[in-house]
């Protein structure tokens, strides 16, 4: 019995000792989006040029995203296939399409008022909860998926309104690919003319 009890003291430590960092990474992740939504909300706003929204998100996005991960992932099966020089250059594209993105999606609501609202972790990631009021209208809620990469916090995906900006890119994009035979040269040439387009 007396054995058992060790036993049963010694798991329960170790469970409470995992948990503890778990709960302290979502405490910072919680933090970071909380510092990062409201600047990202705020640069969205009517008052700020578009040069200058872009400008910001192009600096928020290479510092605070995994643009690697996410490329690697939105491209699929076809990252693999594709030369060390498609890679470079459909990741230095895609970090500008992202960022074009997602300023066009967040920028409705563009200097509302912007809250966290819970972090949870889930396996290795961690989900920040927000929301964005809207005058005349529900608030929209945006999660923020979070990875801590090299003893940073990384963002890996945000679902707005419960859609998922890295599955609907990568739906996209396959799409194109399938589309162009199998080669990614047709994406490439894509997302040159979309990025040169809005800029």
């Amino acid at each position: 019995m007396r054995r058992l009890l060790s036993v049963g003291a010694l798991v329960l430590i170790a469970v409470v000792g995992a948990s503890a960092p778990r709960e302290a990474v979502a405490q910072d992740a919680a933090a970071f989006v909380r510092t990062l939504g409201t600047e990202a909300i705020q640069v969205l706003g009517p008052s700020v040029a578009p040069a200058q929204r872009l400008a910001r998100f192009r600096q928020i996005f290479r510092n605070d995203f995994d643009v690697a991960g996410m490329g690697q992932f939105v491209l699929g099966r076809y990252w693999r296939t594709a030369t060390p020089q498609q890679q470079q250059e459909f990741l230095q594209l895609f970090q500008e399409y992202v960022v074009q993105a997602y300023a066009s999606r967040l920028g409705p609501y563009g200097g509302e008022p912007f809250r966290v609202i819970g972090a949870r972790p889930a396996g290795d990631e961690v989900i920040v909860s927000s929301e964005v009021a809207r005058s005349g209208g529900s608030p929209i809620q945006i999660d923020w998926y979070l990875v801590r990469a090299g003893g940073q916090l990384k963002i890996t995906d945000v679902y707005v309104g419960g859609v998922s900006m890295k599955v609907t890119q990568r739906d996209e994009f396959s799409a194109i690919i399938q589309h162009d035979g199998g080669r990614i040269d047709g994406l490439l040439t894509r997302l040159r003319q979309r990025t040169a387009a809005a800029q």
